[in-house]
């Protein structure tokens, strides 16, 4: 088998907050997980990020919601494992998607973000309605006016 199949992994990290500004966190952190999955040298799908872009799904309604999880279920069949972050707590999406995981006997990996209080410390100060941009060369997060990153 293919070596790089090997490094398929899902990234399970929660999306819905509480609010507007916990769900633009959780955007964050997730793209987060996934610049730390890469530095560990896997290849990470993280479908809450991919399915929930403007003009795919909406996560607000619960068909289109469930949607988006299975769909990320299906193709995450084809990894060998799910990375489960769980500095923000374990949703109900992630249950469900670890649940899928043992099912399909795929190994469930926790793993918590390094460096996960300077990361808080950064997004709390930012203003998340102007938007944000991931600096993925250096693992930092900058503001940017939303406009500009359109």
């Amino acid at each position: 088998m293919d070596e790089n199949l090997e490094k398929l992994v899902v990234i399970e990290s929660p999306f819905k907050g509480k609010n507007y500004s916990e769900t633009e966190i959780n955007i964050l952190y997730a793209r987060a997980c996934i610049h730390d999955s890469l530095l560990n040298g896997e290849y990470p799908y993280a479908s809450h990020l991919f399915y929930t872009q403007n003009g795919i799904l909406n996560d607000k309604i619960e068909g289109e919601r469930m949607l988006g999880i299975n769909a990320g279920i299906a193709w995450g069949k084809l990894a060998k494992k799910r990375i489960v972050y769980q500095d923000r707590g374990i949703s109900r999406g992630m249950k469900y998607g670890i649940e899928a995981a043992k099912k399909e006997g795929q190994e469930v990996v926790y793993r918590n973000l390094p460096n996960y209080k300077k990361f808080l410390k950064k997004v709390k100060k930012m203003n998340l309605k102007k938007g944000y941009e991931f600096e993925a060369s250096n693992g930092n997060f900058s503001e940017k006016n939303y406009k500009q990153m359109m």
